[in-house]
């Protein structure tokens, strides 16, 4: 869950929310507030056997540790009187990830926001609409930014690729026995290292599975992350100086390989992961997205990755036959 707090009101209460779009939680603790008896809402509605098999449905479709066995005895006991279940008990035996108690200045109890509009809809229909009308306007607003910052950081990558080719025109360009008309090649292939350092694949291999997106002049960085972003602006700002300090090229490139590698890990705690407002950008990799099942353009690349990875190593196996 992320650490960042939001907060929605709705009817003057203030509901505290972590993490971000997709991934919100919400505060059960804060839901309950304008209720009765709030001290005990969210054990009555955890000790409901139709909430058991929410909760058990959710953690089943979103979480693979989920404890399945246990799971089917809690459904079981749950129904009978002597039988408690609390929020601690249900994530302890069956390792949901859904619903967490935090501790600290901000303890309580928070659902996914999946989680959290079932519970609103426990404590009142009314109440529901209400909260996932104000949580829906958070999303949008989040969603904006989030487009706004990707801009910037697609501009960025565009204003770092211009410096990598001044020093290239300066410093490779003169030493390479390239012909005039070539020199586009000593360019692209520069790009191309970066590709192949952030992302795992050129824009070749790209392009080849990207017939319609390719259309639109579309390339791999219109479908990156802000994270992987950032990392090909650094790439692109890197070799630009070890370019400058005649350093090889094959040197350049398993240096731009380990620093993407290890940027990428340190930036992917972030809960920012891909771009949430594709659809804004280029409608059609919604449709990738969904035949891909997978929820981030991120994700997309790393299918694609995955794949071309896959057809080396058969390439590699006829080959060798």
């Amino acid at each position: 869950m992320g650490k960042k707090k939001k907060i929605i009101r709705v009817n003057g209460q203030e509901i505290a929310i972590y993490g971000h779009s997709e991934d919100s939680f919400i505060s059960l603790t804060d839901l309950c507030k304008g209720f009765e008896d709030n001290s005990k809402l969210i054990e009555k509605w955890i000790n409901n056997k139709g909430t058991v098999e929410y909760l058990g449905v959710w953690e089943t479709l979103n979480n693979e540790n989920f404890n399945s066995p246990k799971f089917g005895g809690i459904r079981n006991l749950v129904t009978e009187p002597s039988y408690y279940l609390s929020v601690k008990k249900w994530i302890e035996e069956t390792g949901a990830k859904g619903i967490i108690a935090k501790a600290g200045r901000y303890g309580g109890t928070y659902a996914h926001s999946d989680i959290a509009m079932k519970f609103c809809s426990y404590l009142s229909p009314a109440f529901e609409l209400y909260v996932n009308q104000e949580f829906q306007k958070l999303k949008k607003k989040e969603e904006n930014a989030y487009g706004i910052e990707w801009k910037v950081k697609r501009v960025l990558t565009k204003v770092n690729y211009k410096i990598q080719t001044d020093a290239i025109k300066e410093y490779i360009i003169p030493k390479s026995k390239v012909k005039k008309d070539r020199e586009w090649l000593v360019y692209a292939n520069e790009a191309d290292m970066i590709n192949v350092a952030v992302f795992g694949f050129t824009a070749k291999e790209w392009r080849e599975s990207n017939p319609s997106l390719v259309l639109k002049n579309y390339n791999p960085r219109d479908t990156a992350s802000i994270n992987e972003l950032v990392v090909v602006s650094n790439m692109e700002n890197l070799n630009s100086v070890m370019i400058k300090s005649e350093i090889s090229k094959a040197l350049r490139f398993e240096k731009m390989k380990e620093e993407a590698k290890s940027q990428l890990d340190k930036l992917n705690v972030d809960f920012i992961k891909s771009v949430k407002n594709a659809h804004d950008i280029y409608p059609e990799l919604e449709e990738i997205k969904k035949d891909l099942e997978v929820d981030s353009l991120s994700d997309y690349n790393k299918k694609l990755k995955q794949a071309l990875d896959f057809d080396a190593k058969q390439g590699k196996k006829l080959k060798n036959k």
